[in-house]
């Protein structure tokens, strides 16, 4: 059967996609990038927060048009809202015919067989199917998280922390290398934590040095680490590695320790600075990319004004910045002094023009600088890639002038010539 998949949310969704269409695969099954010529359709969705929750049901409504105007035989719905909301989606969808959870992937083959009533063959462990460019991969290190911040559904939706063993990670990143992956981000929801489920410890610092050493991947990258297991030794090591990126991503959402702790935010300010600190002192090369929270509940203009005048004190390169939202189940949906959503809007844009001047200070600093460029895109206007200081999926890009010799996924050596609060240009050597 002719199969049409719509991927949404984070990363490690992504990863979930590709496991899936592993799967599928390996039953048989063939792939299209047309909707209406699928006979069967998948929507994997997310189901974080608000907005993510109604992206999702508009992707299944558009979807479910197929049924009647085009191939579609089977509506497949998959994913964190799936998981979460199963039943009521199960009563006010009857234009699905199947929802899955996010543990249940294998079982796709079968159940499809099962509902179209098809032979089902033996199940086959497969490798992933990539969606992302085949020079650059993900590899999620674990599963559900143990950190219960008071706005997250995220523990509601994946459970506690279930790290995968190093030994299996160490084999699918060579794997990956050995399809032509070049550039690996590693992502779960607490990466600096990862392990301690299984050996009691963290043991993100030896993952990293082992990745460091397979042949052929280039750039190892390290998102979403939880500011209180942010160590030097484990910036030492990013640092150092040959193969490892000077690039911090750490969520921070906060930065005034009374809200810290209404959000269930383990460490502090203090410990925040010490890390940013040890980074200026020692590493000024970093990237540094963070998320911010606004109106959180009780947070005040005081607090709020607190936080601006942090990021100017502690400059990140990249900021990801939201107004919070209260999710069903969550323990800040039921807090009291609830913000008024033009309050948090008006904070939310207030921050990110702040931000845009930072961001535009911080990229100066590196025009004259020489760095290597992995190329994703050429086109009349331009080739597109990346340096190690942009990662996949969040970042900005950079332009040098077109040419039709450089494909995606070649490294070239280029030199930073102009900046943007996001973007950058520069000239091939």
């Amino acid at each position: 059967m002719k199969i049409g998949v719509i991927s949404l949310g984070c990363a490690k969704n992504q990863v979930d996609t590709q496991t899936m269409l592993g799967y599928l695969k390996a039953a048989g099954h063939t792939f299209t990038s047309e909707p209406e010529e699928a006979d069967i359709l998948i929507v994997n969705t997310c189901g974080f927060i608000t907005s993510a929750k109604e992206e999702s049901i508009d992707a299944i409504f558009e979807m479910a048009q197929y049924k009647q105007t085009g191939n579609c035989k089977l509506l497949v719905v998959t994913g964190c809202l799936s998981e979460r909301y199963r039943k009521e989606l199960t009563e006010e969808m009857p234009e699905v015919d199947l929802f899955l959870g996010v543990r249940e992937y294998e079982t796709l083959p079968k159940r499809i067989a099962e509902k179209l009533s098809l032979p089902c063959s033996p199940l086959i462990v497969p490798e992933r199917l990539l969606v992302t460019p085949p020079y650059r991969a993900y590899l999620r290190i674990g599963d559900g998280c143990n950190n219960r911040c008071a706005y997250c559904a995220i523990p509601l939706i994946r459970g506690d922390l279930h790290s995968m063993p190093f030994e299996q990670l160490i084999d699918e990143a060579k794997a990956l290398a050995d399809m032509g992956v070049t550039e690996l981000s590693v992502i779960a929801q607490d990466t600096s934590g990862y392990g301690k489920d299984l050996y009691g410890e963290p043991r993100m610092i030896p993952l990293l040095k082992e990745l460091n050493r397979i042949d052929g991947l280039k750039w190892v990258r390290l998102l979403y680490t939880y500011p209180d297991t942010v160590t030097p030794e484990l910036l030492d090591t990013l640092a150092e590695g040959e193969k490892l990126v000077p690039y911090l991503d750490m969520p921070l959402q906060h930065c005034n320790d009374t809200l810290l702790r209404r959000m269930h935010r383990r460490g502090s300010k203090a410990h925040i600075q010490h890390v940013l600190d040890h980074i200026r002192a020692n590493y000024p090369d970093f990237t540094l990319r963070t998320t911010m929270m606004v109106g959180f509940p009780g947070e005040t203009d005081a607090q709020f004004d607190e936080l601006m005048q942090f990021l100017r004190d502690y400059p990140f390169d990249r900021v990801g910045a939201f107004a919070f939202s209260p999710e069903e189940g969550t323990a800040a949906a039921e807090m009291p002094d609830q913000i008024d959503d033009d309050v948090k809007e008006a904070r939310l844009a207030a921050l990110m023009e702040q931000q845009q001047d930072i961001s535009l200070s911080l990229n100066e600093r590196w025009i004259g600088r020489e760095l290597e460029l992995l190329v994703e895109e050429t086109g009349m206007d331009g080739t597109y890639g990346r340096t190690i200081r942009e990662a996949p999926d969040a970042d900005g890009t950079v332009c040098i002038a077109p040419s039709y010799r450089h494909e995606p996924g070649q490294y070239l050596n280029i030199r930073l010539t102009k900046a943007d609060p996001y973007d950058m240009i520069g000239e091939s050597l």
